[in-house]
C-alpha cells in the first residue's frame, strides 16, 4: 500500500464513521470535507491525525497493526483548552 492509499484509506474511514453518527437532516460528508493533520509510517505500521471543517472539537487518529493487518479508528473530543503564558 503506498502513502498515497494509507491517506486516502485514512480519511475513507473517518468519512464512513462521520457519515454513520450524523443526524439524517445533515448533508453527509465527502472526502474533500476530512483532511489529514499529521501522518507518520515505520515499518509496516502507519497512523494519521485527520480533522474535518467542522468546529466540533472532534479528532481522529487512525493506527493501521501491519503485524495483525487492521486499522483502529479512535474518536477524540477536546474537553479542555487550557492557555499557558510563555515564561519570560
Amino acid at each position: 500500500m503506498t502513502n498515497t492509499e494509507m491517506l486516502l484509506t485514512a480519511k475513507q474511514l473517518v468519512l464512513n464513521h462521520i457519515n454513520a453518527n450524523r443526524p439524517a437532516q445533515y448533508v453527509p460528508f465527502d472526502l474533500d470535507d476530512v483532511y489529514i493533520v499529521w501522518f507518520c509510517k515505520t515499518i509496516q505500521n502507519w497512523k494519521a491525525l485527520v480533522s474535518t471543517d467542522v468546529v466540533d472539537g472532534v479528532y481522529y487518529e487512525v493506527t493501521h497493526n501491519g503485524d495483525q493487518n487492521e486499522t483502529y479508528v479512535d474518536v477524540y473530543h477536546r474537553s479542555q483548552h487550557i492557555v499557558v503564558g510563555d515564561e519570560e
